[in-house]
């Protein structure tokens, strides 16, 4: 089973701090608990308020957040919180004891055209997956019943999911007029009916917003650690709000050639080549001088 991480976030409330987990808690429900009578249905808040400065705990889809009385401080305590909530995560305790009811999951769903012709993005009005996660065929869609079951359809080709929407290729065959509807329900009823669009234990894809992780496995220089968080601020939220992603592949010192992975709605993108050039390489330029001279890029 994959293990649970908990990354700290600082809020806007110096009394209130996120712990950010990299896999779902809850079935898109979000829970807020004042004292320990009224969270019994959370094992977890449970135990978090036996912790005397703990004021308020919320739990939502993939992230814990406490507010704490005044009596300490986030800084000296959040070492030790973190630490105990990734133990008793990877313990299989329970978070929320939430009722199988069978009631469907509110959730809407619309299409999104995206620069490519052949891609379309399927957006949900909650999360539905932790991180990224691309299938280019169904033998790589075993742990993602979602994507297993949109291959079952002879005309989808690809199929990416990040955050809260899903974003399909399909082939040629078919045009969207006549696949969309059926697709965008499709979806929809996936989703309300409770299902998890990936298995706990899946594997995203790495992406530029891990740099500490790909320095450790790929020793990185100052240069490319510079890349990635360039490409991290201005490139993916961009790319991402089109439907698709964009991985730093590697940093190439002699030529200066930045190498990129497009995947998604930008993989095989016809305008692909043009956003390249003349927006990733000129932005890398400007910003970077000449530590760049050329961005290529890979189709996902």
């Amino acid at each position: 089973m994959k293990e649970y991480n908990i990354t700290v976030v600082p809020t806007q409330n110096p009394a209130i701090l996120k712990f950010e987990t990299n896999q779902l808690l809850t079935q898109g429900n979000n829970y807020e608990f004042k004292n320990i009578d009224e969270a019994k249905k959370s094992p977890l808040a449970q135990q978090l308020f036996y912790l005397p400065f703990i004021k308020t705990v919320y739990i939502s889809g993939n992230f814990i957040a406490l507010e704490r009385f005044d009596i300490v401080d986030w800084e000296d305590v959040k070492d030790e919180v973190a630490q105990q909530l990734v133990e008793y995560l990877n313990a299989g305790e329970p978070v929320v004891l939430e009722e199988a009811s069978g009631k469907k999951v509110p959730v809407t769903v619309y299409a999104e055209v995206t620069p490519n012709p052949s891609t379309m993005k399927f957006v949900a009005s909650r999360k539905i997956v932790p991180e990224a996660f691309e299938f280019k065929n169904i033998d790589e869609a075993a742990e993602s019943e979602l994507a297993k079951q949109l291959f079952h359809f002879p005309f989808v080709k690809q199929v990416f999911l990040d955050e809260n929407y899903v974003s399909i290729s399909k082939y040629e065959m078919a045009q969207w007029d006549e696949i969309t509807m059926e697709l965008r329900e499709f979806i929809r009823d996936f989703i309300a009916d409770g299902k998890e669009a990936v298995s706990a234990d899946a594997r995203g894809v790495k992406t530029v917003s891990d740099p500490k992780e790909q320095e450790i496995s790929e020793n990185l220089d100052d240069i490319s650690l510079q890349i990635i968080d360039i490409l991290e601020e201005y490139v993916k939220p961009a790319v991402a709000s089109d439907g698709g992603n964009i991985l730093f592949k590697s940093y190439e010192q002699e030529s200066k050639t930045v190498n990129v992975i497009l995947q998604g709605a930008c993989s095989g993108c016809p305008s692909s080549t043009y956003t390249l050039k003349n927006g990733i390489e000129t932005m890398l330029k400007n910003m970077m001088g000449e530590k760049v001279n050329e961005v290529v890029a890979l189709n996902g």
